[in-house]
């Protein structure tokens, strides 16, 4: 397979992984591949405490990751540089520091080199004052010290791989505001319902579900409450845009 052809059916994997996040792992494992690493992860830093978080990694012995994350990350020289670099500039152990003096640090002694890593390639995903997103990739003795190659294709995908991890964050942000918002209708008493504009059911809370069972309220009668009833019951009609977003989803009531 070429290589257009190789980015093209991984940029759409990436971009995969926004509907199910569970593919990062083996999206990140064909990523490090294509680039020229043998370890990749999605790597969250907090640059007050130093510490950091994989959301995703692969590649690195889960012992040693666990080590990384508890102790080494504190002790790796690398992230209080990379953190002045821009959004999506690719970075090597060169641009960060001396590769000499990276070899002499504590975090290459006995993190680093006791598992054959010699350096990495990385690139900023999102930062704020205090913290920082980046995507990551190690190179082992056999492969060597990233080349151009290595940056240019790292390059291609690193833009790609920030629009997933930024649309998959909107994402998920407006699942649990959505699951918030029902969570507040099923804590109230009474029954309450959305309804299309033709009188259809979109939603009902707990205490909706229980009347609709009961035969308290029916769908036909829905239209004409706009206030508490003897039921106790609230209908709301949606707005045209609202009823648009529910109808591309498909509603749990046709």
């Amino acid at each position: 397979m070429k290589e257009d052809e190789k980015i093209s059916a991984l940029i759409g994997d990436i971009y995969d992984t926004v509907i199910d996040p569970a593919t990062w792992p083996d999206v990140l494992r064909r990523t490090a591949s294509f680039v020229g690493g043998q370890a990749a992860g999605l790597i969250a830093r907090d640059t007050v405490n130093r510490s950091a978080d994989a959301s995703y990694s692969v590649g690195v012995d889960p012992h040693y990751l666990q080590l990384y994350l508890d102790q080494y990350a504190r002790l790796d020289p690398t992230p209080t540089s990379f953190f002045f670099f821009d959004i999506g500039e690719v970075v090597c152990t060169v641009d960060l520091m001396p590769y000499e003096e990276f070899q002499e640090t504590r975090f290459f002694q006995e993190w680093a080199r006791p598992q054959g890593w010699v350096d990495s390639v990385q690139a900023i995903l999102e930062k704020s004052n205090t913290s920082f997103a980046h995507l990551s990739f190690l190179r082992n003795e056999a492969t060597g010290l990233a080349d151009e190659g290595t940056r240019r294709r790292m390059q291609l995908i690193v833009p790609h791989v920030r629009r997933a991890v930024l649309i998959g964050k909107v994402i998920d942000l407006k699942t649990a505001e959505a699951a918030s918002f029902a969570d507040s209708l099923d804590g109230l008493s009474a029954g309450v319902f959305l309804i299309d504009a033709r009188g259809r059911i979109v939603h009902a809370n707990a205490s909706g579900h229980d009347l609709l069972a009961d035969g308290a309220v029916t769908e036909r009668s829905l239209p004409a409450i706009r206030a508490p009833s003897r039921h106790c019951a609230m209908c709301f009609s949606l707005p045209t845009a609202a009823m648009q977003r529910l109808e591309t989803k498909g509603s749990p009531w046709r």
